[in-house]
Formats: structure tokens, C-alpha cells, sequence
């Protein structure tokens, strides 16, 4: 008889062959497929026996032949704006527990925070014609909106939400988030209350928002409290924020600032300024990174659940690949508001 493995070789040595493998296990080609596909509906013992013939021979599966013939690569598509973020580190971190067990591929692209990236990178994802796409914000280009809106494959918006999404949506509400943090500092009996924020992404410009409808509903918005930059968020930017803030309203007592890095930069100021926290500056953050609890005095941070939208994002995305879409395409996941001593007087 004939092995897998000799008849690989009169074809010159070339990679093995799913018909290599049926063969040499003793099964047809369609249980071997099934086996690497959908490992349920194979016997253990012969899962086990395709496997190992499998590492014998070292096949790995041709996913551009499979593409084709189920017209769709074994991919989902993931554009995150930043890889070195925590806060989407989570993200990406729930993405692939929740692919856990499926035989689909993550594979993700770095946007950068640019449009002409995310643009650029939908065609090439789009080209190669993925199961689905999980993308972030809502605030995407004409010209990327209309590669999703003509993608032909399940489409997750995440970590925020909206009115139109263009397939499925799941996130929160970073006005709302704005509003909450700053609605807290203002019970707490602060009331020249800054606003720090850099970079300024449309998340940071919903987070300015929400800060400014809860002050003026307060009656105690002033443009001069609010101090922010383009430039990238950073500790050391919290810090140098933070002096502009204090030069800028010099009577101010506290900082909702729009991330923690920021956060954390605004308290490490007020330890060299001497300023006491949080009798003389309240200081509110926002996402809840780790670093929040730690911090001497820990600090007051709006956190979102950002391993959970990343988790649920992609068990969206295989349930409308399966056929069985959500009941409903706009999940809200909200946050919670959670208070430290940096904010109790």
C-alpha cells in the first residue's frame, strides 16, 4: 500500500495534503475536515487518530483553498486603535478567550487612531474576504462606513454605542460616562471642577461633553476650566495638564480627567505642588486600569467593561456567522462608578 507520505514525495516534497492524511489514518478526507473543523462530531478515539497522524506528517490546513470553496477565509477581522493601550488590551484579551473554541482566526489591525489607516485596512481585510469584522468607536469615515455598510459579513461596533450601527453595536455611553463622573465630584462638594484631556478622540470629545452638560446643569461650567491637547495621553501629560489647568483657574478643587494615565499624572502633580488629595483637588479618571486602586490615595475612576465588550463582541459575531443573530443589535453594557479616596472628603 501506498502511505500519505511516500505519495508526497513523488510530488516532489510538497506540503502535505488533507487526502495524505485521510489515507494514511484509514478515513475519508470529509471526517478528517470535520475533525480539524468541527472536533464535536468526531469520536474522541478518532479525533485522536486523525491528530496524530496530523503531527506526523506536519499538515497544517491551505485556509486560501478553504476560502474559496466556502467563499469566506476562517478569519475575523479586528481594528483596534491602539495594541500598547490597556484599555484595548482587554479588549483584544476577551476577543480571543471568547474564539476560545472555535476554529476561526483572529486577525487585527492597528488603526492608530487614523482614519486613512482604518480606511486602508478595511480593503485589505475586506479583500480577503473574512467571517466577520469586529471594529471600534462609532466614528467611522464616510468612505470606511461604506466598506462596512457593503462588507457582506457580520459587522460589531465596539466600546461605544449609538443610534446607527452599521450591523451590531456593543459598548457604552462615554457622554453618559462624562456626566456620571462629573455629577459625582459635584455631590462630593467640589465645584471649580477641571476637565483635563488629551488627544481628544470623538470618545474624549463625548467624555468633554457629558462633563459640560452635568456642570451646566449645575450651574458651574466655565470655559477656563476645561484644559486639553491633541497630543497623545500620557502620565507625564496629566502632569503638565495639570499646571496648565491650575495656571489657567487657579481657584480650582478638583480634575475629572478623561483616562487614568491622565488621572494618575494630575495626582503625582499635586504631590509635588503639595496640594492635599482629596481635601484641597478631588481627582476622577476614567476606564478604571489597574494602577486606580494602588495609587496613593487610590483614585475615583469611572470603569468600563472592556474585557466583557470584547468577549461578547466576538460571541456576536459567531452567532450571526452561525445564522442566529442577536434579538437585539444595540447592546449597552454601561459602567459603574467606582469611588476612592481621592474623591471622599
Amino acid at each position: 500500500m501506498t502511505t500519505g507520505v511516500k505519495a508526497r514525495s513523488r510530488r516532489g516534497g510538497g506540503r502535505p495534503t488533507i487526502a495524505d492524511v485521510a489515507l494514511k489514518a484509514g478515513v475519508g478526507a470529509i471526517t478528517v475536515s470535520r475533525a480539524l473543523r468541527e472536533p464535536d462530531r468526531v469520536s474522541l478515539e478518532l479525533r485522536r487518530q486523525i491528530m496524530a497522524v496530523v503531527e506526523e506528517l506536519g499538515y497544517v490546513p491551505d485556509r486560501n483553498a478553504r476560502a474559496l470553496a466556502s467563499a469566506r477565509a476562517d478569519v475575523i477581522g479586528v481594528l483596534v486603535p491602539s495594541l500598547t493601550n490597556n484599555v484595548f488590551a482587554e479588549v483584544v484579551r476577551g476577543i480571543y478567550d471568547g474564539l476560545d473554541q472555535s476554529h476561526l482566526q483572529v486577525q487585527i489591525g492597528n488603526t492608530h487612531y487614523a482614519c486613512n489607516a482604518e480606511e486602508d485596512l478595511l480593503r485589505i481585510f475586506l479583500s480577503q474576504r473574512p467571517s466577520a469584522l469586529i471594529v471600534s468607536g462609532i466614528d467611522q469615515s464616510p468612505v470606511a462606513r461604506s466598506l462596512l455598510e457593503r462588507a457582506n459579513c457580520p459587522v460589531v461596533q465596539i466600546m461605544e454605542i449609538g443610534p446607527e450601527p452599521v450591523d451590531m453595536m456593543i459598548g457604552f455611553s462615554h457622554h453618559e460616562g462624562g456626566k456620571a463622573a462629573t455629577r459625582h465630584l459635584i455631590e462630593a462638594g467640589y465645584r471649580r471642577i477641571a476637565f483635563i484631556g488629551a488627544r481628544m478622540d470623538p470618545r474624549s470629545q463625548r467624555r468633554l461633553a457629558g462633563y459640560r452638560a452635568a456642570m451646566e446643569e449645575a450651574g458651574l461650567f466655565d470655559e477656563r476650566l476645561v484644559t486639553t491637547t491633541i497630543r497623545p495621553s500620557s502620565v507625564s501629560m496629566g502632569s503638565e495638564l495639570f499646571r496648565e489647568a491650575i495656571a489657567r483657574a487657579p481657584a480650582l478643587d478638583a480634575a475629572f480627567c478623561n483616562n487614568d494615565d491622565m488621572a494618575l499624572g494630575a495626582l503625582f502633580e499635586c504631590h509635588r505642588q503639595g496640594r492635599a488629595v482629596p481635601s484641597d483637588i478631588g481627582i476622577a479618571g476614567f476606564n478604571d486600569l489597574e494602577m486606580m486602586e494602588v495609587a496613593c490615595p487610590s483614585v475615583t475612576s469611572l470603569r468600563t467593561h472592556r474585557y466583557e465588550i470584547g468577549r461578547r463582541s466576538i460571541a456576536m459575531a459567531l452567532a450571526a456567522i452561525a445564522g442566529h443573530r442577536p434579538a437585539e443589535a444595540i447592546v449597552d453594557l454601561g459602567f459603574e462608578l467606582i469611588v476612592r479616596e481621592s474623591t471622599k472628603r
